[in-house]
């Protein structure tokens, strides 16, 4: 059985920013242990697969899929960049006819939505809860040593820790620290943390541009060091900021270290979803590149671009005998 897989760099419309996620298209069900042995072969923080619903449904017409992510070590509940770079395979590959997506997962309907600057991503929206410092400060210290932290909070939908620094540092700061992850998982080991949120309130415009904040994300519990630009933190990182900041608008930079990535989002109270709000991702785009390649790229060095054919294409052939892929 052939697979094709794409690789997308989500959340930007530049070359070698963003964060890369494989897309897995699959016609059929797969054994459970070969999802995993597919996205440990990637190597990437995230491998999703799209699974049709129906077995009339077909990837150009059909406006429904099942969608689930797995990082090299484990599956996740929630993950927007490969979220994000499924809707653009769907979109821009295989010329999917919908205006809107809907996606059955973990953390329930998510959608995806064309718009004239990119896609928009419909996600959910995770209160935090305050955390004392007390309870988590050895696994604080042990991340990021005695840097000066202004507040902490946890989500509990998420099991991700948001560590706010404090307000004097500014944004050179969060890019240049040291965060040591080696033994996280050794100092939080009860099940309760599955990620840290580095986030530092922004600065006006001035020689840089204005962003309400920035963030880093590390994810050591599901095998992920080190996610660049992460949807999942964002559900939180906006929920507090727009506390934080009164604002329901906002414009956030992630992961500023390496592939940094600027984010437009807003949150919302919709009726139909009970009550929750959710997060409007907007103006996202994601460029499809080769994994192995076949063809030359055009000089933009692979810029999203709907009507140009950059898509990284890898067939996986699954040996009947091991159920293993070979790549």
């Amino acid at each position: 059985m052939k697979l094709p897989i794409f690789i997308a760099d989500a959340f930007t419309a530049r070359a070698f920013r963003g964060n890369p996620a494989a897309v897995c298209l699959l016609e059929d069900k797969l054994d459970e242990d070969v999802h995993q042995k597919i996205a440990k072969e990637m190597n990437l923080s995230e491998t999703a697969f799209i699974r049709k619903l129906h077995p009339t449904d077909n990837f150009t017409q059909s406006s429904c899929f099942r969608l689930r992510w797995f990082t090299p070590a484990s599956e996740v509940p929630l993950c927007g960049h490969a979220t994000l770079a499924s809707a653009a395979v769907l979109f821009y590959k295989t010329k999917n006819m919908n205006s809107t997506l809907t996606f059955v997962t973990l953390s329930g309907e998510l959608k995806a939505r064309r718009a004239e600057d990119g896609i928009i991503l419909d996600l959910p929206l995770y209160p935090t809860q305050p955390k004392e410092f007390h309870e988590v400060k050895n696994l604080i210290k042990s991340a990021i040593g005695d840097t000066l932290v202004q507040d902490v909070c946890y989500s509990p939908d998420t099991q991700n820790l948001l560590v706010r620094l404090s307000d004097s540092y500014d944004r050179s700061f969060l890019e240049t620290l040291k965060v040591n992850t080696a033994n996280l998982t050794q100092v939080e080991n009860t099940g309760k943390v599955k990620g840290l949120i580095l986030t530092l309130k922004g600065e006006p415009a001035g020689q840089t541009q204005a962003f309400d904040f920035y963030s880093r994300y590390f994810a050591p519990w599901v095998g992920v060091a080190e996610d660049p630009v992460t949807g999942s933190a964002h559900t939180v990182l906006s929920s507090y900021w727009s506390q934080q900041l009164g604002k329901k608008n906002m414009h956030g930079l992630s992961q500023i270290t390496f592939r940094p990535s600027p984010l437009r989002m807003s949150t919302a109270f919709r009726k139909r979803d009970c009550g929750q709000q959710r997060l409007h991702c907007s103006g996202l785009r994601a460029g499809l590149r080769p994994h192995r390649l076949e063809r030359c790229l055009p000089r933009s060095l692979g810029v999203w671009d709907p009507d140009v054919e950059v898509a990284r294409r890898l067939t996986s052939f699954l040996d009947e005998s091991d159920s293993s892929p070979q790549c």
